[in-house]
C-alpha cells in the first residue's frame, strides 16, 4: 500500500512543484495521474508542462484522447485510465483510501496561503489516516523541503 505523501506550498506555485515532483516519479520509472477537480484547468497545466524547456520534457496527455492508457503521465479529473503507480492531487481532488493499495505513492499538494485548501488538506490527512493509510506531511516554508508529520509509518 503506497503512502500519502503532503505538500503545504507556501514558496512555489503547483505548477513548479507539480513538474518536480513528477520528474522525480518518472525517474522511479512510475506512471502518474494526475488529478484535479476542474477540466479547464487541467488544460492550463496541460499548457505548462508543454511549455519547459527541452531538457526537462515531461512526457504527458489530458485525458480523453485516444491513448490515455499508454500516457506516462495522464492529468485527469477521475481514475487514471494509465494504470498509475502514483497519484498527484491538485486543487482538492479527492483521494480515496480505498486507491492506495494499487500505488506506490498519492502526492496531495495544497496552496498554503488558500484557507479552504488548507481545511481541505487537513480533512483529507484526517480521512485517510483514520482508515490506516501511512501519511507524510511536508512544508517547504523554510526554504528546502522538511518532514513536519508523520502517521501509520513504518
Amino acid at each position: 500500500m503506497g503512502e500519502v505523501y503532503f505538500y503545504h506550498l507556501t514558496r512555489n506555485p503547483v505548477e513548479t512543484t507539480l513538474a518536480t515532483l513528477l520528474a522525480r516519479a518518472l525517474a522511479q520509472g512510475w506512471r502518474i495521474a494526475v488529478r484535479g477537480r476542474e477540466r479547464a484547468r487541467l488544460e492550463r497545466l496541460d499548457a505548462r508542462l508543454w511549455e519547459g524547456p527541452p531538457e526537462s520534457f515531461l512526457p504527458h496527455g489530458l485525458a480523453g484522447g485516444p491513448h490515455d492508457a499508454r500516457q506516462p503521465i495522464l492529468l485527469t479529473t477521475g481514475a487514471g485510465a494509465n494504470r498509475p503507480d502514483c497519484l498527484m492531487s491538485v486543487d482538492g481532488a479527492e483521494v480515496a483510501a480505498s486507491e492506495l493499495p494499487d500505488l506506490k505513492r498519492a502526492c496531495i499538494l495544497f496552496d498554503g496561503f488558500d484557507g479552504a485548501a488548507l481545511g481541505r488538506a487537513r480533512e483529507q490527512w484526517k480521512i485517510l489516516t483514520d482508515r490506516g493509510c501511512a501519511a507524510r506531511y511536508w512544508s517547504e516554508e523554510s526554504g528546502k523541503w522538511a518532514e513536519k508529520a508523520s502517521k501509520n509509518v513504518s
